[in-house]
């Protein structure tokens, strides 16, 4: 009896640990068929999201942020931008066109000058583009006068020639302060708006207050590019202006050197 039953005791743990055996393996192929499963979902998610959310480019994202921000500040931002920018790129094209070889123009009117006289210099002046070139011009159509006139003539006809160099620059400092400024009225007035919103609500909505300071910060944003944008024009302009002015100056000086020799010489 006790060996019977010893038979049965040992048969029963074969079979116990048969069935362990065999639902090892199953239960891993279990788990791995689950795990295999997440992971091709994780790419199948993945894959549609990045099919779905495309990354837009810088030109697509300043639009979308730029009708975020509502027409009415921004289109005034904007238009400050267009204006001052059609100002600067005018003023560009003047100066550079204003641009002379200051040596090279007082040697050729020095030897015109020397060679032809007066009628000759006053030739290569006028055929001379440039305030400088001008202001050659009507020191030596002076030169019959004394010297003293002629530097007259030369310093009121420079004040003139400076005027012309610096006419609508600043137009364009207007519109560096004026952009900044309205984008911070738009701000304000969208976080008034954004409060006007609660106060109807009568509860502190998040998406509210969140909705109405993102429109309003836009504005200060934008103003802030085009005041940034328009004041990297000025400082070009006004270093340019800088520029010929300076050289005005050393050819006034040189002209009344010159036409001190030419007296003398006669």
């Amino acid at each position: 009896m006790k060996k019977l039953f010893s038979i049965m005791v040992v048969a029963t743990m074969a079979l116990i640990g048969a069935n362990t055996t065999n639902a090892a393996p199953a239960n891993a192929m279990a788990v791995s068929n689950t795990v295999e499963a997440q992971v091709v979902n994780t790419i199948i998610q993945d894959d549609g999201g990045e099919g779905t959310a495309e990354p837009r480019g810088f030109h697509q994202e300043l639009k979308q942020r730029f009708i975020e921000g509502g027409p009415a500040f921004m289109g005034v931002v904007l238009l400050c931008l267009i204006l001052g920018l059609a100002i600067a790129i005018e003023r560009i094209i003047y100066l550079n066109l204003s641009t002379t070889n200051n040596k090279k123009l007082a040697e050729e009117v020095k030897a015109a000058l020397d060679e032809g006289g007066v009628d000759a210099a006053l030739e290569v002046c006028r055929n001379t583009k440039g305030p400088v070139a001008s202001i050659y011009y009507q020191g030596i159509l002076r030169s019959s006068e004394s010297i003293e006139e002629a530097e007259k003539a030369v310093v009121a006809y420079g004040g003139v020639q400076m005027g012309n160099l610096e006419r609508n620059v600043s137009w364009i400092s207007l519109f560096i302060a004026l952009a900044p400024m309205l984008g911070f009225m738009g701000t304000v007035i969208g976080m008034i708006v954004a409060f006007d919103r609660i106060e109807a609500a009568g509860d502190m909505n998040p998406a509210l207050v969140a909705g109405g300071i993102k429109v309003a910060l836009l504005t200060t944003v934008f103003g802030l590019i085009v005041a940034m944008i328009l004041q990297v024009f000025y400082n070009y302009i006004i270093a340019k202006i800088d520029s010929i002015v300076n050289g005005m100056e050393d050819a006034s000086i040189t002209l009344i050197d010159m036409l001190v020799d030419y007296k003398n010489k006669k």
